[in-house]
């Protein structure tokens, strides 16, 4: 990981990461929007998969247990406020329970992790079909 946490260069893969989240089924222009944000970040996979498994998890897994959860998209100034309250606060005890927790109830996500890294590689070694660029446009464009 980066030395020195730089917020506001995470806020975008933050934003990215959150949607494995959400309380709905991520569709592949989902996941392919997801995969573009990281490709486009200063971060390696391995390093975002740290990101989301020691910021973003710890923050949100709760929202996929909750039966009225949130569906559509976190509010940013929450999100970003909350990551960054969790950040500020860590010690060895709470990373030793985020392993613990992360081990428990990954598999939430894990589909959608297989999937997100076989289209980060695609995109990576040039060799993704066109449709995901049409998927990423139409996704980056419904964020707006």
């Amino acid at each position: 990981m980066h030395e020195k946490l730089n917020t506001e260069e995470r806020k975008s893969i933050w934003l990215a990461l959150s949607d494995l989240y959400l309380d709905t089924a991520l569709q592949e222009s989902d996941i392919t929007y997801i995969a573009f944000k990281i490709k486009e970040s200063p971060y390696t996979l391995e390093e975002v998969k740290a990101i989301n498994k020691y910021e973003v998890f710890p923050v949100l897994q709760a929202n996929l247990f909750n039966p009225v959860g949130e569906w559509a998209h976190f509010d940013e100034t929450w999100l970003f406020e909350s990551i960054t309250k969790h950040i500020s606060k860590k010690n060895l005890l709470k990373k030793v329970s985020i392993n613990i927790y992360y081990k428990l109830f990954n598999w939430m996500c894990k589909d959608y992790w297989l999937k997100l890294e076989q289209v980060y590689n695609n995109i990576n070694s040039n060799t993704s079909p066109p449709y995901y660029y049409i998927f990423f446009l139409l996704n980056y464009l419904k964020k707006l």
